[in-house]
């Protein structure tokens, strides 16, 4: 065995905390020896040592019981038990095992969950490609991937990182125990653990992977399909008030800042490395332009997701989904059109499309409806001047 080696460490480890309760349980003296027979530690009640004292000499030890942790091979000796009742060798060997069984299991945890953090972090920002890879070691995790998902990214580093008056390490552990206490209040609002894969990915940050089919958003959905035209909006306002209801849970339980940008669902397991973009733009320019403690996401970003966005895929989706309502009404849209090439003046814009100004007036009135802007207010404006611009150069690009 290796000194030095995390096997060993572990091993080490998990031994000697099963050496000490079972040393205070059975009011008897306790070894830990390793797969090449060198003592480890020893257990006298709760005094632990690294010499023997004669305990290991031949015709001493009560009970040998064989160990496995850590992929390591090594033996418990144990002197005869003075706890009343506790003198079956058949007995103690099974507490011995069972010991065993439950720190291992417990000291794994931790492992685990940095692993499946690092996992998370590494496919969400584009380093994992191979998705038979990513199938195969979710599913050691414990994260099914075959689902649907988008991102939605929790910014909680007010409450992760407060306050630090400990030494760095227990800082250090009460950083990992606030990031694990917002992990268990956003699984437990989703209710079920498989529906929701979270990780803690640095920074304060939680990576949360919706599953974002109907069926797993029906509690926040009022018609799935209004107004979707591209699989990478379905389902996003009811995604959006699942969101705001969780970070409404999240205050109240951490009475700390906290502010969320929400990715829309892309399609395949590379599609998570993108919904995790949106969600981080939007978290970015969110928090800059609106302020914390919001749920924050491109479709609302107005003029700022067609500066602010550094994806081109990304703005052409948001021109699209923008104008889309107005797919099949050509009518307004060469209204708006001529619109803007009059420089917004009605009275030009009405004798160019030979109509009354009222007429005129009625088109505009109906595109602020179909589309939620209006082209008479500058800010409005300016987003659709921009969206068609948007559109119009990926229509000649392709």
């Amino acid at each position: 065995m290796s000194e030095g080696s995390p096997s060993a460490t572990r091993f080490h480890r998990v031994a000697g905390t099963v050496a000490r309760r079972l040393s205070e349980l059975l009011q008897a003296s306790i070894a830990v020896l390793d797969q090449q027979g060198h003592l480890v530690v020893v257990y006298h009640g709760t005094t632990s040592r690294t010499s023997d004292d004669g305990f290991l000499s031949p015709g001493n030890g009560w009970l040998r019981v064989p160990v496995r942790c850590a992929s390591l091979d090594g033996e418990i000796v144990i002197s005869r038990p003075r706890t009343r009742g506790m003198n079956s060798p058949l007995l103690v060997r099974s507490l011995v095992e069972l010991m065993i069984d439950h720190v291992s299991l417990i000291d794994e945890l931790p492992v685990q969950r940095e692993l499946k953090n690092k996992f998370i972090h590494d496919l969400l920002n584009g380093m994992i490609v191979d998705e038979d890879e990513v199938l195969r070691v979710g599913h050691i995790l414990g994260m099914n991937f075959t689902r649907p998902r988008a991102v939605i990214l929790v910014d909680a580093s007010d409450f992760v990182f407060a306050p630090r008056t400990r030494t760095p390490e227990a800082a250090e552990a009460q950083m990992r125990r606030n990031a694990q206490l917002v992990i268990g209040s956003i699984v437990e609002f989703f209710h079920l653990p498989d529906d929701t894969i979270c990780g803690y990915i640095g920074d304060g940050e939680i990576a949360v992977l919706k599953a974002t089919s109907s069926q797993d958003l029906s509690n926040w959905t009022d018609d799935p399909a209004a107004g979707t035209t591209s699989p990478s909006w379905a389902d996003l306002t009811a995604l959006k008030r699942a969101t705001r209801a969780l970070l409404d849970k999240l205050h109240r339980e951490t009475h700390a800042g906290i502010s969320i940008g929400v990715g829309r669902y892309h399609p395949g397991i590379r599609g998570l490395a993108r919904s995790y973009q949106d969600a981080r733009t939007a978290l970015y320019l969110g928090r800059r332009l609106f302020g914390p403690n919001r749920v924050h996401s491109l479709d609302e970003m107005g003029i700022a997701a067609f500066v602010g966005v550094p994806d081109e895929r990304t703005k052409v989706d948001l021109a699209l989904r923008l104008l889309s309502p107005l797919d099949h009404a050509p009518e307004l849209l060469e209204t708006l059109t001529t619109y803007f090439e009059e420089d917004c003046h009605p009275s030009r814009v009405a004798s160019r499309l030979t109509v009354h100004r009222n007429t005129l007036a009625y088109r505009l009135d109906r595109i602020a409806n179909l589309i939620g802007l209006d082209p008479r207010r500058f800010d409005d404006a300016v987003q659709i001047r921009l969206a068609l611009l948007v559109r119009q150069l990926h229509t000649d690009a392709t």
